[in-house]
């Protein structure tokens, strides 16, 4: 009987934690923060697609490297990227790592794969990057276009990452891939991002 409290207990915690994420925008930290203010954990992503599949637009907005090497979410209707890397691998020494460009096709990609699934800029679209950063700035892009129902996945794919203990700095606390749900590393070309192709 006391098992059963603790997992009823446990059950009311992970669903209140879940609705205090998606109405307490001011918890989010500032660089995850949107314009339109929509944040879901992934476990609301999952749950939100898995309920009306064929109404929702699932983008993965990380790098082509990302999605290849380090793995997609299972129902992501496709691989938009927001920023993608300079051609020549340059390296930028104020962030401390290799630069990266703004794609400009974003927006009209996004609107293809939106209009590929007979969809409008009112329906539900959800975006997700490695830790929500990205996807922050994906979601304000959608929304100048005139996109009205953007979520952002506020852990991505990875997760943020711990500030101490013996896993500091890996991103092992939150996210798509530590809240285990469905991901892999096999790529379909159809919801793959490939510039210059119609």
């Amino acid at each position: 009987m006391k098992r059963i409290h603790l997992l009823m207990a446990a059950l009311l915690l992970s669903f209140y934690t879940n609705i205090v994420l998606a109405a307490a925008p001011a918890d989010i930290p500032k660089d995850k923060q949107t314009h339109l203010g929509l944040y879901l954990s992934p476990q609301q992503a999952w749950d939100k697609i898995q309920e009306n599949p064929s109404d929702t637009l699932f983008i993965d907005v990380r790098t082509r490297a990302e999605a290849v090497y380090v793995g997609m979410p299972e129902g992501v209707d496709g691989l938009v990227p927001y920023v993608e890397h300079d051609p020549f691998w340059s390296w930028d020494d104020k962030r401390n790592t290799y630069k990266v460009e703004p794609v400009q096709s974003f927006v009209p990609e996004v609107n293809r794969r939106l209009e590929d699934k007979k969809l409008s800029k009112n329906d539900t679209v959800i975006v997700m990057c490695r830790s929500g950063t990205r996807s922050a700035l994906a979601a304000d892009r959608l929304a100048e276009d005139g996109y009205t129902k953007v979520y952002t996945i506020v852990e991505g794919f990875e997760g943020d990452k711990r500030k101490s203990g013996p896993d500091k700095g890996q991103r092992t606390m939150n996210g798509w891939k530590n809240a285990g749900l469905p991901w892999t590393y096999a790529v379909q070309k159809e919801k793959m991002f490939i510039e210059g192709e119609d």
